[in-house]
């Protein structure tokens, strides 16, 4: 038998999942954990903030589909994760989490960085553990990755304390199947309630299937389509379902909701059959919940049975891994006739044509956000991991990018948590070295975490970040324009300070600015032949652009801005 320290058990328990590359930064109570890394194969990537690192690992989960692992010490290092592990629970990200604590002696001693680890995160994380046997740490890291990975994904925090790192154990293997009492997920739905669904289905005149992330984390995407395509049902990709069906499907009517397309939002307002498989139907696609899809039964599907029936009942309740419900609602339609439903086709094709998204872009006019995605995506053919912060330029991306794999769209969806995309943007370039991985950022968003451009840099992952900037934090502007006349208070980020090439130059990084729309497509021409470094394009976007449709917040789907003229 080994005999091992915690620390040494601990990074050999991370080699024992399969871990390739951490995200972090050391301090003193998680000390003693980095001196085995320097012998292990696991890549350590230094992060300049332990949110940043914390994202990192979020990002990288996402492009993989593997579980991120992110490591940090007690007290602020700690309390520097809440933000991105908050931000992974409500996205259903694995991630796991290790953080340094006090010495077991000192616990509750308000010792030097000392921190109620388990007790700060338990409402951001799946589940947390606070290590208080050296033995222990085999088995709890496995628990860990198991829980991250499973049922319906999220954060898992482990916390182990510095005397615990340094104490000795005999390594065991942990043997056998993990038996968690209480946590046992249901994969597998109900017969009855799919033949139920189908039935259902197969009479309605105006069926919506309304999708989202969870098809995409289940892997679920090939089996979304075959069921899309044998119902003749039209789809709705909520904000982190982009990618499950390819934007190209004829199928397909892109996202609903508040910033969604008219055709997408009015769809489920006018469905007689609303179908919602891997979605929490979550208050940005439903705007007031007792306005929502009223003349709709609903089948809701899930892994998480708490979301089933938390915003509304659902007719067809199913719990389930999305894509088992999915696989299951194809093989019950068998060779059932495809449904025609022309009326409903013809009612939908009419919403896209009179509805369509639209933006003026003026050849000596200020640039449109809307171009440079446009641009992004035509140039680059759409074949890059994109990522998003959160805001205008997040709403833009997602309008505005054919999207046609799953897995290639990254961004803060529930927790809405600016400054995530450039540290994501890391995470995914290191988990997948061979794609091309483009952030879209707004101003705001990357001054709060653009120091991590430096890690990029020096750990040579030659991210491309697009950044839109305006000057404003651009959707707080956009509502304090339209509901509080117009009164821009602290919203106002004064960028005329702030030189985006030489800041980009002065990391690391090559740096290149748009100031006309004749500029656009050549700095997004030199910023992809660059390969060695990551790079900045700042591109000066129209301050005054606002992102429509757009349903104000809690208000019906029945009323849709359209643009100005609507406001």
């Amino acid at each position: 038998m080994e005999t091992l320290t915690g620390a040494q058990a601990l990074i050999k328990a991370l080699e024992r999942e399969g871990v390739e590359v951490v995200f972090g930064v050391p301090g003193g109570a998680i000390l003693p954990a980095y001196d085995p890394m320097l012998d292990s194969p696991i890549r350590h990537i230094l992060a300049r903030h332990e949110q940043g690192a914390g994202h990192m690992a979020s990002g990288y989960a996402w492009a993989t589909g593997r579980v991120g692992v992110v490591i940090a010490t007690s007290g602020p290092g700690a309390t520097n994760l809440v933000t991105p592990l908050a931000d992974a629970l409500m996205d259903s990200v694995p991630v796991v989490a290790i953080t340094g604590q006090v010495a077991t002696t000192a616990i509750g001693n308000d010792a030097f960085q000392e921190a109620y680890t388990t007790g700060i995160t338990m409402a951001a994380t799946k589940h947390n553990y606070l290590v208080t046997d050296a033995a222990d740490i085999p088995g709890v890291v496995r628990e860990a990755f198991h829980l991250a990975a499973t049922g319906r994904p999220g954060p898992v925090l482990v916390d182990v304390p510095k005397d615990i790192l340094n104490a000795t154990l005999e390594w065991r293997e942990p043997e056998g199947t993990i038996d968690l009492p209480g946590y046992k997920p249901t994969t597998q739905p109900h017969r009855r309630r799919i033949q139920e669904a189908v039935r259902r289905i197969e009479g309605a005149e105006r069926p919506v299937l309304y999708i989202g992330g969870g098809i995409i984390k289940a892997g679920g995407s090939d089996a979304l389509v075959e069921l899309a395509e044998k119902a003749n049902l039209p789809v709705v990709t909520t904000l982190m379902g982009r990618g499950a069906i390819p934007d190209s499907h004829p199928l397909t009517l892109g996202m609903p909701g508040m910033h969604g397309l008219y055709a997408a939002t009015t769809a489920i307002q006018k469905s007689d059959l609303l179908i919602g498989i891997g979605v929490r139907f979550d208050d940005r696609v439903t705007g007031d919940p007792d306005a929502f899809a009223p003349l709709a039964e609903v089948i809701h599907a899930d892994i998480d049975p708490a979301e089933i029936g938390k915003v509304r009942e659902a007719d067809v309740p199913i719990v389930g891994d999305a894509r088992s419900v999915l696989e299951a609602l194809v093989k019950e339609w068998g060779d059932r006739p495809l449904p025609e439903r022309t009326d409903w086709f013809d009612t939908i094709a009419r919403w896209q044509r009179d509805f369509p998204l639209s933006y003026d872009q003026k050849p000596d006019g200020m640039i449109k956000p809307q171009f440079v995605v446009e641009e992004l995506h035509r140039i680059t053919g759409g074949d890059a991991i994109l990522v998003a912060g959160v805001g205008q330029h997040q709403m833009w991306a997602s309008q505005y990018w054919g999207f046609e794999k799953p897995n290639r769209w990254l961004n803060s969806g529930g927790l809405g948590t600016m400054g995530y995309a450039v540290p994501a943007a890391v995470g995914a370039k290191a988990g997948m070295p061979d794609e091309l991985v483009l952030a879209i950022d707004g101003d705001g968003c990357f001054q709060m975490t653009f120091q991590e451009l430096i890690t990029a840099a020096i750990d040579k992952l030659p991210v491309k970040i697009a950044v839109l900037n305006n000057g404003v934090y651009g959707m707080v502007a956009q509502w304090q324009r339209l509901f509080y006349n117009g009164r821009l208070s602290a919203s106002e980020l004064g960028d005329d300070a702030l030189d985006y090439v030489k800041l980009a130059e002065s990391m690391g990084c090559a740096g290149f600015r748009a100031i006309t729309p004749a500029e656009v497509a050549p700095v997004i021409e030199k910023a992809l032949a660059v390969d060695d470094r990551p790079v900045v394009m700042e591109f000066l976007v129209d301050p005054e652009e606002h992102v429509y449709p757009m349903v104000p917040a809690g208000g019906s789907n029945d009323i849709i801005i359209m643009g100005p003229e609507d406001a």
